[in-house]
């Protein structure tokens, strides 16, 4: 398997890390009026496989390059990616706002993820892709126990 794979670096997946980050950055310096993401974690075990499955993600997506994978396009599969941004930021803009219900909650837990497993489908990088599902797992298990029970 490994040897459909490449050592490379992918601009583009770091880009959508870089912009994925960004809300999470401002929301580390800005508090949101009703802001109950401020809290301790009740799922610590999850959090840590969260955090290590998140890092291979985005390291396997920057790093790992299949050579079979098509030059960048406009496919079903970026548009998924692009979607999915847009209703990550969307969320975070209802939830400065004020907004805070189940549904912001579940906005900012599986469209992120969703953005990066839809690029990593595209880009044919199965090892970013199954990372990736594990962080969407991980990630929705986070959000549902901490913020919707």
């Amino acid at each position: 398997m490994m040897k459909r794979y490449k050592l490379g670096f992918d601009f583009l997946g770091l880009i959508l890390f870089a912009l994925m980050m960004i809300p999470t950055l401002l929301w580390s310096f800005i508090q949101a009026p009703n802001d109950i993401l401020r809290t301790e974690s009740i799922t610590p075990v999850i959090d840590i496989i969260a955090s290590i499955s998140q890092t291979v993600m985005i390291a396997s997506l920057c790093l790992l390059i299949n050579k079979n994978s098509d030059k960048l396009k406009l496919s079903p599969m970026i548009i998924a990616t692009v979607i999915c941004f847009l209703m990550y930021f969307l969320g975070w803009i209802l939830y400065y706002c004020g907004v805070v219900n189940p549904l912001i909650i579940l906005d900012l837990t599986i469209p992120p993820s969703l953005a990066f497993v839809f690029y990593a489908i595209d880009r044919k990088n199965i090892i970013s892709v199954a990372t990736g599902t594990m962080f969407l797992i991980c990630h929705l298990i986070f959000g549902v126990v901490n913020f919707i029970l």
